[in-house]
Order: structure tokens, then sequence, then C-alpha cells
């Protein structure tokens, strides 16, 4: 890729919402990330996926790859269809806005956003669901204490399931 190249990709690539761009073309790298990265709120990235025009074309031997059959792998647990039926009818719940793989810390030396007895407000992380190799703060859209949390850390989450009950406060 030519010097010029890469500046058209960083000029594109702050004109548009996108917090991080990675390339690979054989043994050439590149990877780029905007000052915004980390800051994208999780229910964003939907708006963000489906807004992004394509920038770069697929060579030929990846859209064979591309169109090649994926691996069969195990079904997740099924989700119950309802929220779980919650002990407090006064209780609210923390959604996952996207599909992904919950964790209750930034890494595994980390400690955990949020316990049971926590205190949250709108906007306080309590989470990550990590998406496509994406690491998405999860923020609570509600105000209160949480009573309980209903997945387990490192679990396959699905768009909507409830992630914790809050009590308001």
């Amino acid at each position: 890729m030519k010097f010029s190249e890469i500046q058209e990709l960083v000029k594109l690539i702050n004109k548009s919402n996108l917090t991080e761009f990675k390339l690979k073309e054989g043994d050439f790298e590149i990877s780029i990330r905007t000052k915004n990265y980390g800051k994208v709120r999780a229910k964003d990235i939907q708006a963000l996926q489906s807004s992004v025009p394509q920038v770069v074309s697929v060579p030929a031997p990846m859209q064979a790859m591309a169109a090649a059959p994926a691996p069969v792998a195990a079904a997740p647990a099924p989700i119950p269809a309802e929220a779980p039926a919650s002990e407090n009818k006064n209780t609210l719940l923390i959604k996952s806005p996207i599909v992904g793989t919950f964790y209750r810390s930034a890494g595994p030396d980390k400690e955990n956003y949020v316990g049971i007895g926590s205190i949250v407000e709108v906007g306080t992380v309590v989470c990550i669901v990590e998406a496509m190799k994406l690491f998405n703060e999860i923020e609570s859209e509600v105000s209160g204490k949480i009573v309980k949390i209903l997945v387990d850390n490192e679990s396959p989450v699905q768009y909507d399931q409830p992630l914790f009950e809050v009590e308001p406060i």
C-alpha cells in the first residue's frame, strides 16, 4: 500500500463514525484508531455498522473463503423467550444492546464493574460485551441498586437479553 493511499484512508476514517480500522493484505497490516476509540456507546455500534460504507474491496481469494461454508459449531444454550420473572415486581432490567460475549470486568486481573448491591446511575459502565473482537462498554440506562446478575461471566449473550436486575432507589 502506498503512503498516499494510507493518507487517503486516514482521511476517510476521520470523516466517518469509525473508531478503529484494521486492514491486512498479505504481509502488510495497518491498524488505525481515532481519538474516540473506546468512547463509543455499545448501543451506537449497530447504527455505525449499518451506516458505514464498504471502503476496501475484498480480493478474490478472500471472497472465496467468505463464500465457503463455515464449520458447524455447537448451538448456544437456548435463551428464554421472556425476561426471567423477578421476585420484586418493581425492578428494572439492564439488557444487552448487542450479541456477543459478556464480561463483568475489563480483564481477568481487573475488578468487576458492578456487583450485587452496587449503586448505578444512568451512564455507569456495568459490563463489557465483546462482539467481533470489539470490546463494547455497556452503560446502565437506569438508576438504582443491582439486586441480581442474570448472566455468568464469559457467557454468550443475545440482543436484548437481560443482564442485570436493578431496584430503583
